[in-house]
């Protein structure tokens, strides 16, 4: 049995340990946020934050998570950040299909969390994981720009 915390509750999880977070945030805690995009930690459609980093959940096996906490946009929604960014995010008309909005918004989280003040490349390098067929990158790294300026303190 794997326990650890999502989204600041303790769980359990009895399956396999090789299966796969991805699948299991989705299918047993119905994390829908956490997207399945190309199942090789490419695109970060998939992307949490595991004690405060970013991973790509589509590579992290259940079984390496004892003890450990998943933090996803369910449960980051409901942090004055998410306010931030959420806001800047529709204000720079960043969100078109909104496919890969969860796994930006949390590589936003843990780029911003280690650099408050982020100029455009390191903005770009955070990003860097994590891919958008829509609306492009330039509306999303001005809303990450804005956050920042926005959420002066939170980070």
């Amino acid at each position: 049995m794997v326990e650890f915390v999502l989204n600041g509750q303790n769980v359990s999880y009895d399956g396999d340990p090789a299966d796969r977070l991805l699948d299991v945030l989705r299918d047993v805690f119905d994390c829908k946020s956490v997207k399945c995009g190309c199942k090789e930690g490419e695109c970060g459609a998939c992307a949490v934050l595991i004690d405060g980093i970013l991973y790509n959940s589509c590579c992290v096996a259940m079984g390496s998570l004892s003890g450990r906490s998943v933090l996803t946009l369910e449960g980051y929604r409901e942090t004055e950040r998410f306010a931030v960014l959420d806001k800047a995010f529709g204000e720079a008309s960043a969100v078109q299909c909104g496919f890969c909005i969860p796994g930006m918004v949390m590589a936003a989280e843990a780029l911003l969390s280690k650099n408050p003040h982020p100029d455009k490349d390191e903005i770009r390098e955070g990003l860097s994981g994590n891919l958008c067929r829509c609306t492009g990158y330039n509306a999303i790294v001005t809303a990450i720009e804005n956050a920042a300026k926005e959420g002066n303190g939170l980070w």
